[in-house]
């Protein structure tokens, strides 16, 4: 009797161990906390996500819409320890793809516990530079009409204009797109992704005629609620931003790699953009 109460005790002391060894097993969360700047909200049909890069495969950490920080997220620990690096995309809020999208914002590898993250993976902006001018050739019929402060075009002017942008190619996802601060916002000039032709729309330019071959819009047609059309650019902020690929946002997003203030002269004048590397996001990212 002594003997059969041994061998069960050993028996449920084995079977005990063998469940708190499973138990040990279970996964377990650990806490993932981004501290981002420059970021700014998006349009209601997208959402940010947070990847981490595991053995060069991306698992997500989590969507978020806010753009307050310090935010924190629940993720599988062996995977968090095991991560590489950090990447920020921005996805469609209702997304039935579960691999990352192609606007990918921002990304840094982890050194121990943190990693810096940053936009270099859509381009250097550093030595950004541009230039632009002011000019209304879609109004033309018959040479100037003498009112070329309601127009602006990137490049320098010429027959045709060239192209004057020292940017880098951005990668697929992203494009440029051109701005002029109206009386009550700003106002799209259109998006673009080469230098040297026309950009995707000219919304208030004259038909008279096509623009040149450069980025940009004349301000003659369907003034926006709150302007007043012709408008007058002299004295102006214009500004290039990066938008995501689709975009559901009518305002610039938060990188504005370059800024400008029109002069009050008109071509053959240029004015040149200043570097506003400022409003480029950047962030720390922690893993515990």
């Amino acid at each position: 009797m002594i003997k059969k109460m041994f061998f069960a005790a050993l028996a449920f002391g084995f079977f005990a161990t063998s469940c708190s060894s499973d138990d040990d097993n279970s996964p377990t969360n650990s806490e993932l906390t981004l501290n981002l700047s420059g970021l700014e909200a998006l349009g209601t049909d997208y959402v940010y996500e947070g990847w981490v890069i595991v053995d060069g495969n991306p698992v997500s950490t989590g969507t978020f819409s806010s753009v307050v920080f310090p935010q924190s997220f629940s993720v599988n620990t062996m995977q968090l320890n095991e991560a590489s690096a950090f990447v920020l995309s921005i996805e469609p809020a209702v997304d039935n793809d579960p691999a990352p999208a192609a606007t990918k914002i921002l990304r840094g590898e982890f050194s121990g516990s943190t990693a810096s993250v940053n936009t270099d993976l859509i381009g250097d902006f550093s030595n950004a530079s541009g230039a632009f001018f002011l000019r209304t050739p879609t109004d033309e019929t018959s040479g100037n009409n003498m009112n070329d402060q309601y127009g602006v075009w990137f490049g320098t002017p010429g027959m045709p204009p060239s192209p004057n942008f020292n940017l880098p190619t951005l990668p697929v996802g992203w494009a440029y797109e051109g701005w002029v601060v109206g009386d009550s916002g700003p106002l799209s000039t259109g998006t673009f992704t080469q230098f040297n032709a026309v950009d995707s729309a000219a919304p208030f330019s004259g038909t008279a005629q096509a623009g040149p071959p450069v980025p940009g819009e004349d301000f003659f047609m369907n003034a926006p609620t709150g302007e007043t059309f012709p408008l007058d650019i002299r004295g102006r902020t214009v500004v290039i931003s990066v938008e995501p690929v689709p975009d559901d946002s009518p305002a610039p997003f938060a990188i504005k790699p370059l800024v400008g203030t029109a002069g009050n002269d008109t071509a053959p004048a240029t004015h040149a953009f200043g570097l506003n590397l400022a409003s480029l996001p950047t962030g720390l990212v922690t893993r515990n």
